[in-house]
């Protein structure tokens, strides 16, 4: 039978049967393929047996070993500087889960990232307060400085900047951040002397935290390993407790919890 005799519903049939095979080829990949976040070309990596050790230890810390992917992650970054596919592959296998479950996490949570990162990771708060008190001048301020824009590493690999969301730091806005560490009512003049100092490698403190010292320590911190500084700055800033204190002065108290029988009148 020729191709012009064949009954349409068959050409239909095949013509679905090719759809379908394209869609096969070309639907389904190994890498999460975003040109924005995700470095699919990179296999480089620094996990060794001790990493290994390290993120059975943080699985043996929860009833369920799953709740340890996020930790396994930071610990990842610590010391590949980005989520590897390497290190995607070993939670993966020691949490008896698919690659495709960590890349949907690795790929959801900011904090996670998939292109190599600076020694010292910049974020400039731009959410609410710290917008209307200058958080975007700032962020440009930086981007002018460093010449790289947000989500992007310098060439020599010492900083990476980051556009971020609320940091519940309201009362000491505009903040920037370095490895997390909050660095308090900020200006462009400030910037450029916190800059000045991460690159000749000179001694900054956070605003209310610790030494800084860097992205990948920092990881490692988040992660689960103590570094023994936790102490290190005051727990909270005067600002934060102004309130607290102004009730105290003028004998201001919560109201009593209801009882029972209240509650149910």
């Amino acid at each position: 039978m020729s191709t012009d005799e064949r009954p349409a519903d068959q050409d239909s049939r095949t013509g679905d049967e090719k759809e379908r095979r394209v869609m096969s080829d070309h639907e389904f990949v190994s890498h999460f393929d975003d040109s924005v976040r995700i470095d699919a070309g990179g296999t480089a990596t620094e996990i060794d047996e001790t990493t290994l050790a390290e993120m059975r230890e943080l699985a043996g810390r929860y009833p369920d070993p799953r709740s340890a992917l996020m930790p396994m992650l930071h610990l990842v970054q610590s010391v590949d500087g980005r989520v590897s596919d390497a290190g995607v592959r070993a939670c993966a296998q020691i949490l008896g889960i698919s690659t495709a479950q960590v890349n949907g996490v690795a790929t959801f949570y900011t904090m996670y990232k998939r292109r190599p990162g600076g020694e010292q990771h910049i974020g400039v708060c731009t959410t609410s307060l710290c917008a209307v008190l200058g958080g975007d001048i700032l962020l440009d301020h930086v981007e002018r400085r460093l010449g790289i824009g947000e989500g992007e590493t310098t060439p020599d690999g010492r900083f990476s900047l980051e556009r971020l969301e609320c940091n519940a730091a309201c009362d000491f806005a505009p903040v920037m951040m370095v490895n997390w560490e909050f660095m308090d009512n900020m200006t462009p003049e400030k910037a450029d002397r916190l800059l000045d100092d991460l690159a000749e490698g000179r001694t900054v403190r956070s605003s209310r935290g610790a030494t800084i010292t860097s992205w990948r320590q920092a990881e490692r911190v988040l992660a689960g390993f103590d570094d023994g500084r936790a102490d290190e700055g005051p727990s909270a800033g005067e600002p934060s407790l102004r309130g607290v204190e102004y009730a105290r002065e003028h004998g201001w108290t919560a109201p009593a919890e209801p009882s029972s029988e209240d509650r149910e009148a």
